[in-house]
């Protein structure tokens, strides 16, 4: 998306931003912007981690009812 912008819009985007926040409070903005980022990352890991485990029990779960049909069968 600010491939699309000209520089002089992207220096008066900044301007605004400065204005708004003031020059003291851009680091902290800055800093939760990143903590914020931080914790997006892990929640899309763990959530990524949930639905493998969950994947994985629904194999185990098909593969022994699986196995059960075989084994009534042959009986």
């Amino acid at each position: 998306m600010l491939l699309m912008l000209d520089p002089p819009e992207i220096v008066l985007i900044l301007v605004v931003v400065l204005v708004l926040f003031g020059g003291s409070q851009l680091p902290k903005l800055a800093k939760n912007l990143g903590k914020a980022q931080k914790e997006f990352k892990e929640g899309l890991a763990d959530g990524q981690k949930e639905a493998t485990k969950a994947a994985e029990a629904k194999k185990a779960e098909k593969a022994e009812k699986a196995e059960k049909a075989e084994t009534s069968d042959e009986a």
